[in-house]
């Protein structure tokens, strides 16, 4: 038998994979590795501390959770501390810190990086002491993503819907950013903030960011029409907008990118909030920053 232990941790809901034959799947791959494991099923508060002590009894090596990034996120915030080795095995709609680090959608090869992957030392950050491992909004893509949350059915087809509605009626927000005793007045549809250089799906939002780096990309997407906005958009998807210094950040810009290791935002609006993709209560001030090389994820060998 193998000196692991694993944990594995399924989500029911998320995406649209039937998880009775990935559990099956799960476990069949599982005992063919000769590993120890044990399933837990998600949990809807989030909260996973109550496996601490199962963890440290069991002397458990590796939590794998199959599910998406918001139950990521709530897991390794939970348990980062008890010094587990994280896994994914992507099961959501956008899947951003997975594809993020390169780990297959396909439940085989997930398993393949979860058996045989390496585990790496990754950064995440915390908004008001709220742990978050890949990316955070506010504005138009928490908006889409409170709407996506009150779906019957979920997956990326139901995403793209929520998306196409919202952009009908998106509206700016202002905002005030205050970082390393700078300050940037702003109105914008949304502010990404991102660990992960993507929203989920490959669609990247952040080219530059790298999940081990030290610091968090800020993505802005100023006031502008609409049509310069999808404009604008496919050229950040696209990496044609280059990483601003803090010092030369030019307002006038239909895209604001750069990169701190703190934040401090004043949403006087009140745009909506997501975190990691699960709608989040709207603050009046976010207070955010870096958590250096947290939680250990294992991820493909290269």
């Amino acid at each position: 038998m193998s000196h692991r232990q694993i944990i594995y941790i399924i989500n029911p809901i998320s995406g649209t994979r039937t998880k009775k034959d990935l559990r099956e799947f799960i476990e069949k791959k599982t005992r063919e590795e000769g590993i120890a494991y044990e399933i837990f099923p998600s949990l809807a508060s989030g909260d996973y501390a109550f496996l601490k002590e199962y963890i440290r009894e069991r002397k458990v090596t590796d939590v794998v959770i199959a599910g998406g990034d918001g139950t990521v996120s709530q897991v390794v915030g939970s348990l980062m501390d008890t010094k587990v080795n994280f896994g994914i095995i992507p099961c959501g709609s956008g899947n951003g810190l997975a594809y993020a680090a390169g780990i297959p959608k396909k439940p085989a090869l997930a398993l393949g990086v979860v058996f045989h992957g390496k585990a790496l030392s990754t950064d995440g950050f915390d908004i008001n002491g709220r742990f978050a491992c890949m990316l955070s909004g506010l504005g138009f893509d928490a908006k889409v993503a409170h709407d996506f949350a009150q779906q019957p059915k979920r997956g990326l087809a139901t995403y793209v819907t929520q998306v196409l509605k919202n952009f009908l009626s998106a509206k700016t927000y202002p905002f005030e950013l205050s970082m390393n005793r700078r300050k940037l007045t702003t109105d914008a549809f949304f502010i990404s903030i991102a660990n992960s250089n993507q929203f989920g799906n490959n669609f990247t939002i952040a080219p530059a960011a790298s999940l081990s780096d030290g610091l968090i990309d800020i993505v802005i997407m100023t006031h502008q029409n609409k049509l310069n906005l999808v404009f604008e958009t496919i050229r950040q998807v696209m990496g044609q907008n280059k990483l601003q210094p803090q010092t030369a950040i030019k307002k006038e810009k239909g895209v604001i990118y750069f990169q701190t290791d703190r934040l401090k935002i004043h949403n006087k609006g009140l745009a909506p909030l997501h975190i990691d993709g699960d709608p989040a209560e709207t603050p009046e001030t976010l207070e955010i920053e870096i958590r250096k090389k947290c939680f250990r994820l294992l991820q493909p060998v290269k």
